[in-house]
């Protein structure tokens, strides 16, 4: 794929599964690299207004990001 993102978060229900994608998805093959830690996140989304609300019912998942490697 040519126009690989250059960011790639993924957010899992569980640290092992967050962890695993990185081998589990090659993400090491398709040149990326892990950025910060595995860390359980709670998201809220921003409306036109501003107003926020809890996203996913307010549970905290665990997100992973990926970054492109810059050869």
């Amino acid at each position: 794929m040519a126009a690989d993102p250059h960011r790639i978060t993924y957010l899992a229900k569980t640290f092992s599964a967050a962890a695993l994608e990185f081998h589990r998805g090659h993400m090491a093959e398709k040149g990326y690299r892990m950025e910060g830690r595995i860390a359980p996140t709670v998201f809220e989304i921003i409306d036109e207004d501003g107003k926020t609300k809890p996203a996913f019912d307010g549970e905290p998942l665990f997100a992973v990001t990926f970054v492109k490697r810059e050869d």
